[in-house]
């Protein structure tokens, strides 16, 4: 974020006063937190939120006063930490004085912005999928302490996603493991709500990362749901996470390196299509990147492929009859026989493999595709 961002972000801070109502202010310090809605100008209430995508360094922005009336208020403590559902908390960094440290993932990625006198924003390096969620910024002293919070959201895609299984075969572990597995996390809420205003329409329920089973609809009819019901996220509320099966709503932002569909002489069996891959030193896609690679980076490619799961599948960006309908997307024909089933293959390059001419391929080959 450049430094004109940032002064437009903190140009639209709301003080928030940290004074309990039956405190003695004569022998205290104040401390005030400031919180950030980008955009619009925010009530007290209303939580931060910056976007950012993976790989992406983002600022959490947190900055806090204090008047000075009397008395010693000992070192300043900041503590940033990472609220997850429904209201627990995990270590994300910590700053008493000169001392700093930071936990789990977050070490070494983490550090204060420490951009002028009470500034307490984190700086957050190389953003995952797993950075994504809501964080609390906790300024303290001997006397006073206050919290504020803003949300990480990520730029990205949502996949709907179930295994070589079946429909409703995972319970809400299975589909957070799905997910993982597919370079992807369970969405949220309102990831879900935002591709459906996007035109999301998918008749089968699956989890989300809340615990909750919901789906999309934006064309009603009665094999999802009664054609008479209106259009909108359909919710089937928080189910039992061991006993209960459902799809999944995976979410994944963009790739740290490129997806290809490999030019072979012929059409391969998965084991085939997997060694082509590794002897290209890739691996093969999986369903998440694969989704990334046409969303984000505008893969359109009419040629069914195997891809990491053993299901096939393949990008479509500008849709023609031919090509599966005439809605973009990504297609699936399923989990064929890995064995017997012939196809193309999609492979994943990380970004440390790929040459300087085959990003400014990708970068004509992108313009291309906006301007057919």
């Amino acid at each position: 974020m450049s430094h004109s961002s940032l002064s437009r972000v903190f140009s639209t801070l709301v003080l928030i006063s940290l004074l309990p109502a039956d405190c003695d202010r004569g022998q205290r310090k104040i401390v005030h937190v400031h919180e950030d809605e980008t955009g619009d100008v925010i009530v007290q209430t209303a939580p931060g939120v910056v976007t950012t995508h993976r790989g992406g360094s983002i600022v959490l922005p947190c900055r806090f006063h204090y008047e000075d009336i009397g008395g010693d208020s000992g070192p300043m403590r900041i503590k940033w930490s990472k609220i997850s559902e429904p209201a627990s908390f995990s270590d994300v960094f910590v700053a008493l004085g000169q001392e700093r440290r930071g936990f789990g993932s977050y070490k070494n990625r983490a550090v204060l912005q420490e951009d002028g006198p009470g500034d307490a924003s984190l700086v957050v390096q190389n953003v995952t999928l797993d950075d994504y969620g809501r964080y609390e910024c906790e300024v303290t002293n001997e006397l006073e302490d206050d919290t504020g919070t803003v949300k990480l959201d990520l730029k990205g895609v949502i996949f709907p996603y179930h295994p070589r299984l079946g429909r409703y075969s995972m319970n809400f572990h299975d589909a957070e493991k799905a997910c993982k597995d597919q370079d992807g996390i369970l969405a949220s809420y309102d990831q879900l709500h935002e591709a459906w205003l996007g035109g999301l329409d998918w008749c089968n329920a699956g989890w989300l990362q809340d615990g909750s089973v919901q789906y999309p609809i934006s064309k009603p009819r009665d094999e999802c749901g009664k054609k008479d019901n209106p259009t909108g996220v359909r919710n089937y509320g928080y189910r039992h996470k061991d006993d209960e099966r459902y799809d999944a709503f995976c979410f994944t932002s963009n790739l740290n390196g490129k997806v290809y569909f490999l030019k072979t002489y012929r059409k391969m069996s998965f084991p085939e299509a997997a060694k082509a891959c590794e002897d290209k030193g890739d691996t093969l896609a999986k369903v998440g990147q694969l989704y990334a690679a046409w969303k984000l980076q505008l893969m359109d490619r009419c040629e069914a492929g195997w891809v990491g799961d053993g299901s096939v599948r393949y990008p479509i960006v500008n849709p023609r009859m031919k090509c599966g309908g005439l809605e973009p997307g990504v297609r699936n024909l399923g989990f064929p026989s890995k064995k017997y089933r012939l196809f193309g293959v999609y492979c994943y390059r990380q970004e440390g493999n790929i040459n300087p001419q085959e990003k400014i391929a990708e970068v004509i080959n992108k313009w291309k595709s906006n301007h057919v």
